[in-house]
């Protein structure tokens, strides 16, 4: 399974900015790959690991503003459809053949 944190923070004083950086080391540094600004996934193997990260990430949260956490299965994120503006070579691929799954 995966979850998938979305969070809405303010960043108008230095303090909240702070904090702003404070969360996202936060995510970065426990494996959470950004997947757009303040969207960030991570993989979790059981229900009961899901259970712990999500305990951690309110452990960890700011003090102010929206921290939210989807949990999915990988089936379901692997519908996911990238929807992009302007088409970059080399970001989508073609197949799945060198694709390595850890």
């Amino acid at each position: 399974m995966r979850l998938i944190v979305f969070f809405d923070l303010p960043v108008q004083t230095p303090r909240q900015r702070k904090n702003y950086a404070r969360f996202r080391h936060f995510l970065e540094k426990n494996g959470y790959l950004m997947m757009q600004e303040s969207v960030y996934s991570k993989l979790a193997l059981t229900d009961r690991i899901a259970a712990g990260l999500v305990l951690k990430l309110k452990e960890n949260r700011p003090p102010e503003g929206l921290v939210q956490v989807l949990k999915i299965t990988e089936r379901q994120y692997s519908t996911i459809d990238c929807i992009v503006g302007a088409a970059r070579k080399g970001f989508e691929l073609e197949d799945t053949s060198s694709l390595v799954v850890l």
